[in-house]
C-alpha cells in the first residue's frame, strides 16, 4: 500500500493564466481529509483571496478520486468530546468551507470518483462544479450514527433544496453524477476522458472575466437569499461600485472596438 501523506497540494503553474490549483491529496485513503488538510486548505484559500493575480480556484483530488470525506481514523481524537466535536466542526470544518464560499474569486470543484461526506460538502461550497460521468456522490454519516453539522449542511441545502437534502442525508445513499445533476448538486457532466478537458475550458473563461464582475456577481447572489432584507442604499452603491473601474470602461471599449478586453481587477 502506498504510504499514506496527507496534504492540500498547490499548483501555480496557471497562476500567469489567471488560475490556481488546490490538489486533495491522502494516498491510500480515497483522500480522506485529515484536521492537518482541513487547516492547510482554509490557510491556501486565504492566501489567494488577497492574491491580485487569480482570478479563478480550481479544487480536485489526487488519485483519481476527489475525497471519501473526513478522515473517520481520527474522530476518537478530534471528536472524543462534547467540547472537542464542537470544535471539530466549528473551529476546523466551518471556517475552511466559509473561507471558500466568501473567497473573492471564483472556485471550480473538478470531479472524479469518490465525492462524499466532507468532500461533497467542500465541492458544494464551490462556485461550479463538473464532474466527470463515472464519478460517485452521496452522505452516508447516517451509518456512523450522526448528522450533518450546520455549517457543513449550508452549502448542499443551498444547491439540493430540502427534499433532495433530506434523501441524501436520511437515506445515506451513494449515486452516481447523472442523479447528482438531477439533484442540483452539479453544473454539468462530462466524458471521463474529457473532464481535465473541460476544467481547464471552465478555468480560463473565468480568467477572462473582469474580477470586479465576478466578486460583484458572488456577493449579490449570496446577498440576495429569499430570507434576506431589502439592499441598504449602501448596498446599492456597493453594488454598482464598478462604475468609474478601469474594468468597466476596458470591456465597453473593447467590445466596441472588437477587440479581447484588457482586465486589471481595478
Amino acid at each position: 500500500m502506498e504510504a499514506c501523506v496527507s496534504e492540500v497540494l498547490r499548483d501555480d503553474s496557471t497562476i500567469d493564466e489567471g488560475w490556481v490549483t488546490l490538489t486533495l491529496s491522502s494516498p491510500g485513503k480515497l483522500n480522506a481529509i485529515s484536521v492537518a488538510m482541513w487547516h492547510a486548505l482554509r490557510a491556501h484559500l486565504q492566501a489567494l483571496d488577497g492574491d491580485a493575480r487569480v482570478r479563478a480556484i480550481v479544487i480536485r483530488g489526487a488519485q483519481g478520486h476527489f475525497a471519501a470525506g473526513a478522515d473517520i481514523e481520527e474522530f476518537p481524537l478530534e471528536r472524543g468530546s462534547y467540547d472537542a466535536l464542537r470544535r471539530y466542526h466549528g473551529e476546523v470544518i466551518g471556517p475552511t468551507l466559509d473561507a471558500l464560499a466568501r473567497c473573492r474569486h471564483p472556485s471550480i470543484a473538478l470531479i472524479e470518483g469518490v465525492c462524499v461526506g466532507g468532500g461533497l460538502e467542500i465541492a458544494a461550497h464551490c462556485d461550479l462544479r463538473i464532474a466527470g460521468e463515472s464519478a460517485r456522490f452521496g452522505v452516508p454519516i447516517n451509518k456512523l450514527g450522526f448528522p450533518m453539522a450546520p455549517g457543513e449542511l449550508r452549502g448542499v441545502l443551498a444547491l439540493a433544496g430540502r427534499a433532495a437534502t433530506l434523501e441524501i442525508l436520511l437515506e445515506g445513499r451513494v449515486f452516481g453524477a447523472a442523479e447528482a445533476r438531477e439533484k442540483g448538486l452539479l453544473t454539468r457532466v462530462v466524458a471521463d476522458d474529457a473532464l481535465e478537458a473541460a476544467g481547464d475550458a471552465c478555468a480560463r473563461r473565468l480568467a477572462a472575466g473582469a474580477p470586479l464582475a465576478a466578486q460583484l456577481n458572488k456577493w449579490l447572489i449570496d446577498r440576495l437569499a429569499p430570507t434576506a432584507p431589502p439592499l441598504s442604499e449602501a448596498e446599492w452603491q456597493k453594488a454598482f461600485s464598478y462604475w468609474d473601474s478601469h474594468d468597466h470602461r476596458e470591456g465597453v471599449a473593447a467590445f466596441i472596438e472588437k477587440r479581447p478586453p484588457d482586465f486589471q481587477g481595478r
